[in-house]
């Protein structure tokens, strides 16, 4: 197919990998959303009270990806649960 349309492959698998942009406006949204809880509880709420915030405003996220958006944008609990 390539061949015939006198196209290189790695820009047909660069086309299919790329990110789309809503999905990073959707990364924006919930890291607002993640901000927004953090400084309501006063810097106190970690992963497990996040999640359970944003399944109240009927989100579903990995306490996985809370942690990396709260790493990225330097979010650390004042407490820790052992």
């Amino acid at each position: 197919m390539c061949r015939f349309l006198n196209i290189e492959r790695s820009l047909v698998y660069y086309h299919l990998n790329k990110e789309d942009s809503t999905s990073s406006n959707e990364e924006l949204i919930i890291t607002k959303h993640i901000k927004n809880i953090f400084k309501r509880s006063r810097n106190n709420y970690g992963t497990r009270k996040i999640k359970k915030e944003l399944d109240k405003l009927e989100y579903k996220i990995s306490r996985r990806r809370i942690s990396r958006i709260m790493k990225e944008n330097s979010l650390v609990s004042n407490y820790t649960v052992a």
